[in-house]
């Protein structure tokens, strides 16, 4: 209970804002929607990328700490050497966390900035850690490791906290459950050519948009923030998130640009005798 409370008390530290949303604002700028974007984001994976690239460096580095632990000096060689390897591999993964937390705001922004923080500091550790084994201080280098291990445990505590219980990187439509049914959910007319068309389908928000004779429909809430889609643009067959620019395609809520990286899921609609009917 109170492990659990230490992120909840970092959520509500209002002291972080400045900081964060200045960082956030670079990461932002200098990685704006787009191929790099979508690369970082795992928009071509299906899935959030940074949550599996974490699996190197903390591998890596309980392996070195493991030998240091149990293995004695015969093992020095191969501890440095996945020392570095979890060095190398932190960079990418920080790289994917940095785009991941400048779409988050308020508390999750907070918790990732601390979580960031601990994971850069364990970096800074690690390095020390390697250089001193590089010098043959093993004593140091051991001593340097134990602390990159601890400050990237906190770490560690801090994202599993930012995915389970604040939902980053997670399928925001995932428990949403259209009718299974035909329903009615408003009249046809309301529906303008092009233009989107937010409705409630028991309980669920439902975009609708008529593309020329049809009407096609997919859920309104965007996978990636919870963004409202039927604020955005719609244009060539595809919908514009307008919280983080993701693009996804009217016909089968398959994502055409990132960061998104889960399609929206697609309903069934239909007019008839001048309503809307849509089932899921």
């Amino acid at each position: 209970m109170r492990l659990r409370r230490v992120p909840e008390v970092i959520e509500g530290l209002s002291f972080l804002d400045p900081p964060s949303n200045a960082i956030g604002r670079f990461v932002s700028k200098t990685v704006p929607p787009g191929r790099v974007k979508d690369l970082l984001s795992g928009t071509w994976l299906g899935h959030a990328l940074h949550p599996l690239l974490t699996d190197l460096p903390i591998g890596f580095w309980t392996s070195a700490w493991m030998l240091d632990l149990f293995g004695g000096r015969a093992t020095d060689d191969a501890a440095r050497k996945l020392v570095g390897l979890g060095i190398l591999s932190a960079v990418p993964t920080a790289a994917t966390g940095a785009s991941d937390w400048s779409d988050t705001t308020g508390g999750e922004r907070r918790v990732g900035l601390v979580h960031a923080a601990a994971n850069s500091a364990a970096l800074v550790a690690f390095t020390a850690s390697y250089l001193h084994r590089r010098r043959g201080n093993r004593g140091k280098g051991v001593a340097w490791g134990w602390a990159g291990a601890a400050l990237a445990t906190v770490g560690g505590h801090l994202g599993g906290h930012l995915i389970q219980a604040l939902g980053v990187g997670v399928d925001n439509t995932v428990f949403e459950v259209g009718p299974q049914d035909w329903l009615d959910v408003g009249p046809a007319m309301e529906a303008a050519e092009g233009m989107p068309h937010l409705l409630d389908a028991a309980g669920v928000p439902v975009l609708v948009v008529r593309q020329g004779p049809s009407l096609l429909a997919i859920a309104n809430r965007c996978t990636h923030r919870s963004g409202p889609l039927h604020e955005g643009a719609v244009d060539g067959g595809c919908v514009t998130c307008p919280w983080h620019g993701s693009v996804f395609r009217l016909e089968d809520g398959e994502v055409q640009r990132g960061p998104a990286a889960l399609p929206q899921p697609k309903y069934q609609v239909r007019e008839r005798d001048g309503r809307i009917e849509v089932c899921g």
